[in-house]
């Protein structure tokens, strides 16, 4: 008997419901909203519900990012994924929860910048019935909020797929989880924990921490009206610095352990710089900083 596929439009939409049909979202900021966007666009048979204050939910409902609006966790009962959109130490929080309301078959993910203390909170929970795998989408913006998101925010990007405690139907969560990555544009990389969170603190976190504190020293020196005389290389330099702290605070109690040794090297770099009188030192550290910039760019144009 021949096999029936979905009809997918040009745009990218397709008339099945999708690998997860009914998606719960918690927390509907920057990420969760676009997530919703993005799910609504590429599968507008399946059922998106959002989770979160009604102030932010009114949001998502004149963006048409959502088809149910909840305030609580009550309405994740009947849902086949759970996407965690809160920040780390939240989502931990809310997993007991989470976990004694969902249906046995489903699966639930998140979308947190650092794994290992969110699997291993899971693990306590998700020992049978629903399946958690840790989820970490390599994309986001210098604003928060939903009236930031896109649906686009994914397209391209790296999806960090990070499988938690091995039982039974773990694989096929982990499968389902991928397919849904795909469908939204998204590239799933699968790592462990603990790769992935050293990963993050050299290429996001010791980043964000180094653009914020230069943007405070610099800010303080020259002033507002300084300021308005900075062009473009100060500009790009701190752009990071506009993200919100409530969510790195997280980052760096749950990575802490990871990204001190960085910060650790970044000093003593400063350090010399600082007492190095003949630019000797500088010369050496550009030059080292040129090559890895040139890695940098050449993996753009792959």
């Amino acid at each position: 008997m021949p096999i029936s596929l979905p009809v997918v439009s040009p745009d990218g939409a397709s008339d099945a419901p999708g690998p997860v049909g009914r998606i719960g979202i918690v927390g509907l900021g920057l990420i969760g909203g676009s997530l919703a966007l993005a799910c609504r666009r590429r599968w507008p048979r399946g059922l998106v519900v959002g989770v979160d204050r009604n102030d932010v939910l009114e949001q998502a409902m004149v963006r048409h990012a959502i088809d149910v609006a909840a305030d609580d966790l009550g309405m994740l009962a009947e849902v086949d994924l759970v996407v965690l959109c809160a920040p780390v130490e939240a989502c931990i929080a809310m997993l007991p929860e989470v976990a004694s309301l969902v249906q046995p078959g489903a699966v639930i993910t998140d979308v947190g910048s650092t794994k290992r203390s969110v699997l291993a909170a899971a693990s306590a929970h998700f020992a049978d019935g629903p399946v958690f795998v840790g989820g970490h989408p390599f994309a986001g913006a210098a604003r928060s909020g939903i009236e930031y998101g896109s649906p686009e925010l994914f397209t391209g990007r790296p999806w960090f797929v990070v499988p938690g405690v091995p039982r039974e139907g773990a694989d096929d969560a982990r499968a389902r989880v991928e397919q849904w990555v795909s469908g939204l544009g998204g590239q799933p990389r699968v790592l462990d924990a603990e790769a992935h969170d050293r990963l993050m603190a050299a290429l996001s976190h010791a980043p964000q921490l180094v653009a914020s504190t230069l943007m405070h020293v610099v800010g303080r020196a020259a002033g507002a009206e300084g300021l308005s005389l900075a062009g473009r290389g100060l500009r790009d330099t701190t752009r990071l610095s506009s993200s919100p702290g409530e969510v790195w605070a997280d980052v760096q109690t749950t990575n802490h352990d990871l990204l001190a040794p960085l910060l650790d090297e970044i000093i003593a770099h400063l350090t010399t710089l600082r007492d190095d009188a003949s630019g000797d030192a500088l010369r050496r550290l550009f030059l080292s900083a040129q090559g890895w910039r040139r890695a940098l760019d050449a993996s753009d144009r792959r």
